[in-house]
């Protein structure tokens, strides 16, 4: 709620001082000694008062005022001359000996205030300089003195706010470098009201380069959730997401960048983005000049790498793009053509690497968006955007390939806790689900550490989406329990965990599985390497021999792998730092114990 200060207008704030300054020169004048040091002490409020009456006639006029720095100057100048006043007043009711004797003490004090008047007059006239039209005053008025960053974000923001368009964008690049700096100055822009003229920029500029500076500004402002949400509080998503469908690509990759981080910060605004329906607008930027297959054809015929090529070839004659006249994403339904008709030309010619610059900004905007968010992976998932991530996973190699991977890897978190959007999306019939398997597992099998985490981890988190026939995704995971990369090989461990533990109904199968592929040997193997490693590599390892341990416990091979010592010499260690896993780890012994070859009837039950 504003305050009773902040509701009044700027023509009520400007109408005390003036008053006050009208007090002042007429009780000066009424004095009748010491006339010199009240003559100048009038002449210093003259000039205030005129400065103010400036003031007033520019508040009144048409152009609206950037009223910050206004309100500011304008409340110390008024406490200024209620002391000037206070002064003289005190001065004209003394007489005779009393009047001497004030006039000795107080010489300190009518200096003070006219050191005061001083700095107000100084204050104002640096005001009105950074109301002309010769751009932006970098001076310092008096009550900046000590923070010259205060005085540069008014002067900015003013003219940033009221200025030419070439003065704005120079203002917005001049903020965007302060917002760089330090926290502080980011803090001071949005306080000082920085924010909204710079979504004004970024919405109306007819010159792409003051759209990039508004957008640089706000992406620099927003690195924290606290300043993201201001934007969004301000009505920024909105303007954010319009500019992101109306403007050049050059103008497009900085916006996407921008909807990245403020996704990546605030939840709030993550949803904001997904209620805009920026989803489409990302996926359409991302498919540009990508060949999708036919889910028909998909779906008629093999998934298999070559039958996509082929699909591709045949389709490629009949559709040049991603979106024909008819797609959803040209329709004015989500808005992303409105306005941009005058850009589609210009687009057509851009360079092959001005688009991957659009292409990852959008998909490092998808990935934060999705994460976490059940709202944006449906959203993904309804478009053509499983088919759009995969067909790049293939075809793509670095940070565009590794977002996308990302991006996928999020959303089948997301499926993971949402059995709704696990089944809408993922079911194993559907083209664009194969389409994404195919590639997690090809990922999965190569030697890029840093793609294969993301491909193992979407994989484990679709674990209940596949049958207990679907043995083919169990082989590449058991076989990346010997990766040399500790971080691969604890990845494959969790995922498989997540194949069978109790709560996959296909957990038994899935285990025999595992045993088939000869995983046994390769987890004791994970296990003897991990003594000296991570924590986190041995428990998950633990974890999932437990599994198999009550699953598969009459196995031949968790036998001669010596799984029950295994879990016996490490189990009071692990249970002490998870201590809920004690019941697993009972459980496992005791079933690993009924399995065991030789007279172990009367073993000692383990405390642990």
């Amino acid at each position: 709620m504003a305050t009773t200060e902040e509701e009044k207008t700027l023509q009520d704030e400007l109408s005390l001082p003036i008053l006050l300054a009208d007090r002042v020169i007429k009780s000066a004048q009424e004095a009748e000694s010491t006339k010199l040091e009240f003559s100048e002490l009038a002449k210093q409020v003259e000039s205030l008062s005129s400065m103010l009456r400036s003031t007033v006639r520019l508040a009144s006029s048409t152009q609206p005022l950037y009223e910050r720095p206004i309100r500011r100057i304008v409340a110390d100048v008024s406490k200024n001359l209620d002391r000037a006043l206070t002064l003289v007043r005190k001065r004209k009711k003394h007489s005779g000996v009393l009047r001497q004797v004030f006039a000795i003490t107080n010489t300190a004090n009518f200096s003070k205030v006219s050191n005061l008047l001083g700095s107000s007059i100084g204050d104002m006239k640096w005001l009105l300089s950074i109301f002309d039209s010769d751009g932006t005053n970098l001076s310092l008025p008096p009550i900046a003195s000590n923070d010259p960053i205060l005085a540069w974000v008014w002067s900015y923001t003013s003219t940033l706010q009221m200025g030419q368009l070439k003065e704005r964008a120079d203002a917005a690049n001049e903020l965007a470098q302060l917002a760089r700096d330090n926290d502080r100055n980011k803090k001071m822009i949005v306080e000082e009201g920085g924010v909204l003229p710079l979504l004004k920029l970024l919405k109306e500029a007819a010159l792409p380069e003051a759209q990039i500076a508004a957008a640089n500004a706000l992406f620099n402002i927003a690195t924290d959730q606290e300043r993201v949400r201001f934007i969004v509080d301000s009505l920024g998503v909105p303007i954010i997401v319009q500019v992101l469908g109306d403007s050049p690509m050059r103008v497009q990759v900085h916006v996407a960048n921008l909807i990245s981080r403020m996704g990546e910060l605030d939840p709030i605004a993550q949803e904001e983005f997904v209620r805009e329906n920026v989803t489409r607008r990302l996926v359409s930027l991302l498919s540009m000049d990508t060949v999708l297959d036919d889910p028909k054809k998909i779906q008629e015929g093999r998934t298999s790498i070559p039958a996509l090529v082929k699909i591709n070839k045949e389709l490629a004659v009949k559709k040049p793009g991603l979106f024909s006249s008819h797609s959803s994403f040209s329709s004015h339904s989500d808005g992303s053509s409105r306005g941009g008709g005058h850009y589609k030309k210009e687009k057509e010619v851009e360079s092959p690497e001005m688009k991957n610059k659009i292409k990852l900004s959008c998909s490092e905007a998808l990935w934060k968006l999705s994460r976490g968010s059940l709202s944006n992976s449906r959203k993904v998932t309804e478009t053509k955007g499983l088919l759009c991530l995969a067909k790049i996973i293939e075809v793509e190699k670095g940070e565009l390939q590794l977002n996308c991977l990302m991006t996928v890897m999020e959303i089948a978190a997301v499926a993971e806790s949402n059995a709704d959007l696990r089944r809408a999306a993922f079911k194993t019939n559907s083209p664009p689900a194969k389409a994404v398997l195919d590639q997690l597992l090809k990922v999965t099998q190569e030697s890029n550490h840093s793609l294969q985490i993301p491909a193992i981890k979407a994989i484990g988190s679709l674990a209940r989406t596949f049958p207990a026939k679907e043995t083919r995704i169990i082989s590449p995971l058991v076989s990346q329990l010997q990766n040399g990369n500790v971080d691969v090989a604890t990845e494959a461990a969790i995922a498989l965990g997540k194949f069978v533990c109790p709560d996959n109904f296909n957990c038994v199968e899935h285990s025999k599985a595992i045993v088939e592929f000869l995983g046994i040997p390769l987890l004791m193997g994970l296990l003897r390497a991990n003594e000296r490693n991570s924590d986190r590599s041995q428990m998950h390892g633990l974890v999932l021999l437990c599994y198999l341990a009550l699953h598969v416990g009459n196995s031949k091979a968790l036998e001669q792998a010596q799984a029950l010592n295994a879990l016996e010499g490490a189990a009071r260690s692990v249970v002490a730092q998870h201590p809920e896993l004690r019941e697993l780890f009972t459980k496992a012994i005791h079933h690993l114990t009924l399995y065991q070859a030789g007279p172990h009837p009367h073993r000692q039950p383990l405390a642990i």
